[in-house]
């Protein structure tokens, strides 16, 4: 340990509580504050400080002790300049990972200092940007959802909100009036806030997330049209004649109650063809009479496979040959294919069609020829400029263009409005939604053109202004950081704390 011995050689001091200076001494006492660690070893001061009389008869206070400016505070541990590292290391890296850290500085804490040293920090400065971009965060991901606006001029982050009602939003854009320009995604409750708290404000539409929407809507076109993404069979030269499945047996070779069942129904009548009655039978296989009867009147054992092992009617019977037909179209994802089917009205859960595919779709024989591409993939390759494809997905995009008019279709609107994008070409964004709202065939596409026209403006300005959400996108990144840092303790005082003092 490093010892230092100080002492404060100021005359007058002021009151803290009057103002009024003083230089009568009351007394005197040690401190003790640890301070940064020397060459490994712990510093600690050992500062006499003075305790004053104040002289100001109106002043609650009698006396007062002495404060060194920028070394020391009231009922303070350590030095100010001690107290500012284990700040920064909170900071950057909260709880336990900081009280990590500050061991291997030779300044031992407890994480749950570090986070009262994080929560004691002062409010940062109230600061009007011109540009601000507003988005939304999960605190719990599903359930609790909040704000965080950001300067997007000088890219930091300017304040957290507890929720995402349009209500709170407004309340914070109304105390500052001086916003110009408003940065958001197409969340109606953000488009309702912002009319609301800053009139005034251009609202800009974020490219990536109209980007992303386009994806979203011609993958469902896509889909739709999935019939047309595996080729046509060629006409067979001669009708050929398929043989009629022989039935089989409602219970498989070595089910344990069929082969008990057949076991059984073989002993019986053996039994009675060497001569003995039904109620010999009976005694000799401590079967009931019926049941032998029922054995006796049945020629074969299939007869007597009913009740609950055969196979009944069930929900799911409606949409076997719809799951059948995708199996041979190549989806094999069973989630995907109850997700289907849940569409079309299915009530059950996903168990019945996990069963249905791992018992009978996967003993089927699959489709002669290559696997038709799944919709995803052609909507990539519709989404992708065509000089950053490869040479054999545009081989298989021709094809699939090529078989599916619908698909041309949508290639053309989709590659316009990357133009306009990439262009900056937001004058053009009427008519292209005139001309997409006009597409019958691509349901999706139509309704996606019909939600731009609903925030026209903002996606104006979107396509045709430089300013995006880009920034705010980062910021909620590493919103998610820090909450996986602090898992368990990342309230909301704490979390803005850190979002908003952070380096």
């Amino acid at each position: 340990m490093v010892r230092v011995e100080a002492r404060s050689t100021v005359r007058q001091v002021a009151c803290p509580g009057c103002g009024c200076r003083s230089g009568q001494v009351h007394g005197s006492y040690l401190r003790f504050p640890r301070d940064l660690p020397s060459v490994g070893r712990l510093v600690v001061v050992a500062l006499r400080v003075r305790r004053f009389v104040c002289g100001e008869e109106s002043c609650p206070r009698r006396t007062f002790v002495e404060q060194v400016s920028g070394f020391t505070r009231r009922f303070g541990r350590q030095t100010e300049r001690l107290r500012s590292t284990l700040v920064s290391v909170g900071l950057a890296l909260a709880g336990r990972a900081g009280a990590r850290m500050a061991d291997v500085f030779g300044t031992p804490v407890s994480r749950n200092t570090l986070l009262r040293l994080v929560a004691s920090l002062p409010e940062p400065p109230a600061v009007v940007p011109r540009v601000v971009g507003v988005d939304e965060y999960a605190q719990r991901k599903g359930r609790i959802y909040g704000t965080v606006l950001v300067d997007v001029e000088t890219r930091r982050p300017i304040d957290l909100l507890p929720d995402r009602e349009a209500d709170t939003l407004a309340a914070w854009l109304a105390e500052r009036p001086g916003i110009e320009i408003i940065c958001r995604d197409r969340a109606p409750f953000f488009a309702d806030g912002a009319i609301r708290g800053a009139p005034q404000a251009l609202q800009v539409a974020d490219r990536w997330h109209l980007w992303h929407n386009l994806g979203e809507a011609a993958e469902k076109c896509v889909y739709r049209h999935r019939g047309c993404l595996r080729p046509m069979p060629a006409a067979p030269d001669a009708p050929q004649e398929t043989e009629e499945p022989a039935v089989s047996s409602p219970w498989p070779t070595g089910h344990r109650f069929a082969e008990r069942t057949r076991a059984r129904h073989a002993t019986v009548h053996a039994l009675l063809a060497a001569g003995h009655s039904k109620r010999s039978v009976a005694r000799q296989l401590g079967m009931g009479l019926n049941t032998i009867l029922r054995f006796s009147r049945a020629t074969t054992p299939e007869e007597l496979f009913t009740g609950q092992w055969q196979n009944r009617v069930t929900r799911l019977d409606a949409f076997k040959p719809y799951l059948d037909q995708r199996w041979q179209d190549g989806c094999i994802n069973a989630w995907k294919l109850w997700e289907e089917i849940r569409e079309q009205g299915y009530p059950d859960g996903y168990s019945s069609v996990r069963d249905y595919a791992k018992k009978t779709l996967r003993g089927k024989p699959q489709p002669i020829g290559p696997r038709p591409p799944s919709a995803r993939a052609v909507s990539r390759w519709i989404l992708t400029h065509p000089d950053a494809l490869a040479e054999h997905d545009q081989l298989q995009l021709k094809a699939v263009l090529a078989n599916c008019p619908e698909m041309t279709a949508l290639a053309e609107h989709v590659r316009s409005f990357a133009r306009m994008v990439t262009e900056q070409e937001g004058d053009r964004l009427p008519e292209w939604i005139e001309s997409a709202r006009d597409t019958t065939d691509l349901t999706s596409l139509s309704r996606f053109a019909q939600h731009l026209e609903r925030d026209l403006d903002a996606v104006i300005a979107g396509l045709t202004l430089s300013w995006n959400s880009g920034v705010v996108e980062g910021h909620v990144n590493r919103i998610k950081m820090l909450k996986r840092q602090m898992f368990g303790r990342a309230g909301f005082a704490l979390l803005r704390k850190r979002v908003l003092l952070a380096p």
